[in-house]
């Protein structure tokens, strides 16, 4: 300020101190340095080379200050930010356009990373510190995340209709050993969801693939390749285009749960924390089994 104001007395004056403070500071200052900063002519001082010198570094500092308070004042507002989230591929292509879209709506200005993989990749990522909330199926348990149920989606069996399975009215797990499968990958929460169903039933399928990609699935069931497993909504056109058939599992109930996974000691974020908050809101109270495409529609409706 006594820079700018060539005056140690309105330097004082806009600082709010006595004019001695100000140029016993000027003095620390030039003593540390062991240069001289200013030049006294008259009532008015001015900045020597050496002092034009720091002038032009100070004011640089002074500027990135207020950037810097500039980014903090953002942060903690959510006007900047990023948003690390992990699901998986078929909840990305089916499910998380709309959640997006209302996380969106609230906060405009705070930018979106998807990460996507099998839900065991996202909870190892969650670990990692790679993703901070995951949304996914409880393929595996760690101590050291949290899972909170948020919906459940039926998984259906998948056949080409030409299948002569695809003729029956239900059809048993016994029925399917013999057939070869197509099985989602090792991490996926419908892989796990369907070994256990096997299992139970005293019986081990036939695999004939696995693969993390749902396309390609329900691309090789509609040649006849083999029967799989999908979430109702990744194969709800097909179904309907009569592409693929579906068949009851006779005395089974087949849904796949589906979590908001986060690190259970790790402080998350200011946008990570806001995205929590918006799916704790949409989990309360809703019916267990309704689908997210159904609980994540009324709450956009309701947010917007």
């Amino acid at each position: 300020m006594a820079a700018k104001y060539q005056s140690c007395t309105v330097a004082a004056q806009r600082l709010c101190v006595t004019q001695p403070a100000v140029t016993t500071q000027i003095r620390k200052l030039e003593d540390q340095c062991a240069l001289k900063l200013f030049k006294k002519r008259g009532r008015n001082i001015h900045l020597t080379d050496e002092g034009a010198a720091l002038f032009h570094y100070a004011k640089r500092i002074f500027e990135c200050e207020r950037e810097v308070e500039d980014a903090i004042e953002e942060m903690r507002n959510l006007k900047r930010g990023v948003l690390r989230l992990g699901t998986t591929k078929t909840y990305a292509r089916y499910f998380m356009p709309i959640l997006v879209t209302t996380f969106h709506e609230a906060y405009p200005d705070i930018k979106i990373h998807l990460d996507e993989g099998s839900s065991l990749d996202m909870i190892h990522s969650l670990v990692a510190l790679k993703n901070e909330v995951a949304i996914i199926a409880r393929a595996a348990e760690d101590p050291a995340v949290c899972f909170i149920p948020f919906s459940q989606e039926e998984l259906v069996l998948i056949l080409a209709p030409s299948h002569p399975l695809a003729k029956k009215d239900a059809v048993s797990i016994r029925d399917l050993a013999g057939e070869p499968i197509i099985m989602k990958e090792v991490g996926s929460g419908t892989r796990r969801k369907v070994n256990a169903l096997f299992e139970r039933h005293g019986c081990t399928p036939n695999i004939l693939m696995e693969t993390s990609n749902a396309e390609f699935i329900k691309q090789l069931v509609h040649q006849g390749e083999g029967f799989s497993f999908l979430v109702k909504e990744a194969v709800a056109v097909e179904l309907k285009e009569e592409k693929l058939a579906t068949v009851p599992l006779a005395g089974e109930e087949f849904y796949l749960d589906v979590s908001i996974a986060y690190l259970k000691n790790e402080h998350l974020s200011r946008p990570a924390q806001a995205f929590l908050d918006i799916l704790l809101e949409m989990a309360q109270g809703k019916d267990p089994q309704r689908g997210l495409r159904e609980i994540m529609t009324r709450m956009f409706e309701n947010w917007k």
